[in-house]
């Protein structure tokens, strides 16, 4: 349909719902307006298009065949308007919606899953999208768009366009299964571990850059004899004695999943690194967004 651009919505507002309660009366009251007010609107609309929309009688009003085939077309556009304008308001009162959020296993564990459920508790109507990536991976999405929020750990590298806030620090550990425990005596060094084999992640991870780093500032090479794919994988390899490995200290807190598991006594500690909260500064958030950064950052405290 080709729109007449110099009438108002407001009028083909007004033709909707005279049409729909075929009452003049009854479309005045429903907008809140009067029915002079009305047919004024009507009658102007009329003007403009160049025929009658209404057969007029004393039980109300009918379409005429011009009308009919208005109808038709305003119909579509008045209630699609009026769902787009229902969903925004909904999404006003944070009652229904969608959050995505990149995130890497480190930050998921060490500081995510309980704000999630938190979240998830508060606002049980909101979708939370959640997608597993490295570092690299998640900041790459957040940047594309394809996430509201991100939260992964150092080392990074990002645009400046991401706005990004530590949240806290994660101190790791090397972790060895009890047949390497019992051939260590005392601390080791980074030269030392060197003589063991050593299981990492691939090199595509933050983590992976992360050990990379702290071996060269030794004059090290860091050459592992395994790659995990995700850190879940660690624990369940060094606990089958295939290697040492190296996980924050947090994914120690569950007795079960770390039995078997032994912390490496080192005589150089592993530097922190910091989980942090990404978002981009070209796509402002929704309020269930904004709701979800807020309750990030206060878990961070």
């Amino acid at each position: 349909m080709v729109w007449n651009m110099n009438i108002s919505y407001d009028y083909y507002r007004v033709f909707y719902y005279t049409a729909k309660f075929q009452s003049v009366t009854k479309a005045a009251e429903f907008l809140m307006s009067n029915q002079p007010n009305v047919s004024r609107v009507i009658k102007s609309l009329e003007h403009s298009l160049g025929c009658e929309l209404f057969m007029r009688s004393h039980k109300g009003v009918k379409l005429t065949p011009e009308g009919e085939a208005l109808f038709a077309h305003v119909r579509i556009a008045v209630e699609h308007i009026e769902t787009g304008e229902q969903e925004v308001r909904q999404m006003r009162s944070i009652q229904t919606g969608v959050v995505s959020i990149a995130v890497s296993e480190v930050a998921l564990r060490c500081l995510l899953l309980p704000v999630l459920k938190q979240f998830r508790s508060t606002y049980p109507k909101i979708q939370i999208r959640i997608s597993n990536h490295s570092t690299p991976q998640a900041l790459e999405a957040l940047e594309n768009g394809f996430a509201d929020l991100a939260v992964v750990t150092t080392p990074s590298t990002h645009s400046s366009k991401t706005e990004v806030i530590r949240l806290r620090d994660v101190q790791e550990c090397a972790v060895c299964g009890q047949a390497f425990l019992e051939q260590i005596s005392s601390p080791l060094s980074f030269s030392d571990l060197c003589h063991f084999p050593l299981i990492a992640l691939n090199s595509q991870t933050a983590t992976r850059r992360f050990y990379e780093d702290l071996f060269a500032s030794y004059g090290l090479e860091l050459c592992p004899d395994l790659e995990a794919a995700t850190s879940d994988q660690i624990l369940p390899m060094v606990r089958s004695n295939l290697g040492i490995g190296f996980v924050p200290s947090d994914f120690l807190d569950d007795s079960a999943e770390s039995s078997g598991v032994n912390r490496l006594p080192l005589k150089d500690p592993i530097p922190v690194r910091s989980i942090f909260l990404a978002k981009n500064r070209d796509f402002p958030l929704s309020l269930a967004g904004k709701e979800l950064e807020q309750m990030i950052l206060q878990s961070a405290g």
